[in-house]
This record gives C-alpha cells, structure tokens and sequence, in this order.
C-alpha cells in the first residue's frame, strides 16, 4: 500500500454479525482505559442494545479500500451539564492503530451526527492518561473544554477531558 495516500474509511451500521468485534475490543490492553474487559453476559447485552433502534448508532468502521473492519465508533445521548447531548467513543483494532484511522472516523461520525441533528453538540470524554484517545479528538477537530470528574463504569471514578464539536457551526 502506498502510506503517501491518504486512507478513508467507511461507517457501516452496526448489525447481528458484528459481535466478533466486540469480543476482539473486548481485550486487556483494548479495555485499559475503560475498566477492563466485560463479561460475555455484558458484551451479549452490548451487542443487543446496539442492534436495536435506539437515540444514536453504532457503526463499524471499514477502509473505503477493500472493506477490511479496522474497529468500531458511534453516538449516544448523554445527559451533561444542563441538558442533552451526543456523546461518542470509539475502539480501533490493534493491527491497526497508528495510522490515524481513528480520528479519520470521528472527522466522519461529525458530519453524519451533524445531519442528524438532534442536539447542539458531540462531546468525548476520553480519560486524561489517554494520549492516544485526546489524540484522536485533537486530530478529528474537537475542542478540550478542560477536566471532569465522571464514573466509567459505573461506580468507578475517573478524570477524563471534556472535548466537543459544536455541531451548531459548518465543517
């Protein structure tokens, strides 16, 4: 492949197949940030509540080249601060980070999230010992807002950066 181009990738609509990608996000060193891996009885329930229609979606993230699953990113509503907004997380493949595919997904997940509309803003909240997460809300355009005590997962304190798009304004 040539490294000089620029890669794309695609945002496809999580559906029943895709649970072999949570069980491969589901590792020690892909869950390091975020409490450690889930039990099957959880990630079965995760699976399900991304099936499902709910108020946001789960995609897998694809290269536009060839189609290869490189991980996973999506939207959800979050109550914070006085009102509703989206929120977004993300988890890309071992093999593949470090080719900034990640934040090529958030720039995407943005303007889908922006035509949906629904609420002002999307914000991240990756934990503030998470280089390799700020960075991708960095690269994808977000803005810090600064640090907020939240509980991930529940019952587990932690520090994470307050970053969003104002999903009011144009690209």
């Amino acid at each position: 492949m040539d490294h000089n181009a620029v890669e794309q990738v695609r945002l496809v609509p999580w559906s029943e197949g895709d649970f072999w990608l949570l069980e491969r996000t589901n590792s020690p060193e892909m869950t390091a940030h975020l409490g450690g891996p889930e039990s099957e009885e959880k990630l079965a329930d995760r699976h399900r509540r991304y099936v499902e229609p709910f108020n946001g979606c789960m995609y897998r993230v694809t290269l536009a080249d060839g189609g290869e699953t490189v991980g996973s990113i999506g939207y959800w509503e979050r109550e914070w601060r006085d009102g509703t907004v989206w929120e977004t997380g993300w988890a890309i493949l071992p093999e593949f980070q470090g080719r900034a595919l990640a934040a090529l997904a958030a720039r995407t997940l943005v303007d889908v999230v922006r035509e949906t509309g629904g609420h002002p803003a999307l914000h991240a909240f990756p934990k503030v010992d998470h280089p390799a997460s700020n960075g991708v809300c960095r690269k994808a355009g977000f803005t810090l807002l600064g640090q907020v005590e939240l509980e991930y997962p529940k019952g587990n304190p932690i520090t994470s950066n307050d970053w969003y798009v104002d999903l009011r304004t144009g690209p």
